[in-house]
């Protein structure tokens, strides 16, 4: 009626599952796995006691706060309020609370209600706040980073008869 479990008995163990050595998992940053995604880096900032003489090039975002005398390229480009660039600006987004002397080249660009530029600004959409100092030309193109400087025409050839 009863009878005794096997479980308990004293004998031989048998191994059912071999165990398996596992490396762990390396960071993706160490050998730069694809699978993971890159967090976006922060917004370069230049501080307000900073001056640059030179040309700035960054595929990143770049918040200017000092003074530039210089082109600028980047992504996003914010302009502080505390802020003078001597230059050409060239980024798909351009926010400019500060001043610019030179031209502005921007798919969006925006003039906050404390900007002051004297320059053209060629752009896609453009946004001026009110109380915002604009001296310039505005034109709208399709794509503002085509072509770099605008082309001036040249005169016509005299004629010549032979």
């Amino acid at each position: 009626m009863f009878s005794k479990s096997k479980i308990h008995e004293p004998g031989p163990k048998v191994a059912t599952e071999t165990p398996k050595y596992e490396a762990p998992a390396a960071p993706a940053s160490e050998f730069g796995a694809a699978s993971a995604p890159r967090a976006k880096p922060p917004a370069s900032v230049l501080s307000s006691d900073l001056t640059i003489v030179g040309n700035v090039k960054t595929t990143g975002d770049i918040q200017v706060e000092g003074v530039i005398e210089g082109d600028i390229r980047a992504h996003l480009l914010t302009v502080g309020e505390s802020a003078t660039i001597r230059g050409e600006l060239v980024a798909d987004d351009i926010i400019i609370n500060g001043r610019v002397v030179g031209r502005v080249r921007g798919l969006k660009v925006r003039l906050t209600a404390t900007a002051r530029v004297e320059g053209d600004i060629i752009h896609k959409t453009i946004a001026i706040e009110s109380g915002a100092h604009f001296e310039g030309s505005v034109q709208r193109q399709e794509d503002p980073h085509a072509g770099g400087p605008t082309p001036k025409l040249a005169p016509p050839e005299p004629k010549t008869e032979a």
